[in-house]
């Protein structure tokens, strides 16, 4: 069953995060991920507004993306991003009825 990662992302340094972002997609190419959302336009339809930024990523499964996750690729992502960004990450599974 696919598995899904949320990220939603408050960026401190623009500039810094840039590493990030360019360090992210290796790690995420490796394990089979596919972006769905990385950042772009958004719209709150509901609740309070939305001001993070917002990514979302599919994997094969769960295994797959915490594999990812704990990867050495990610690491030296997350490493990057340390400073320049906090975040939440939660993964999912995906509905299938």
């Amino acid at each position: 069953m696919p598995a899904y990662m949320v990220a939603r992302v408050n960026v401190k340094d623009p500039a810094q995060y840039e590493e990030y972002k360019a360090l992210a997609p290796i790690a995420i190419n490796k394990y089979g991920g596919e972006y769905l959302t990385r950042g772009g336009e958004m719209e709150t339809l509901e609740g309070p507004e939305e001001t993070l930024r917002v990514v979302l990523v599919k994997f094969k499964d769960m295994d797959t993306a915490r594999a990812f996750y704990n990867s050495p690729e990610y690491t030296k992502a997350r490493d990057a991003r340390e400073g320049a960004a906090e975040g939440q990450f939660v993964i999912l599974d995906g509905y299938q009825p």
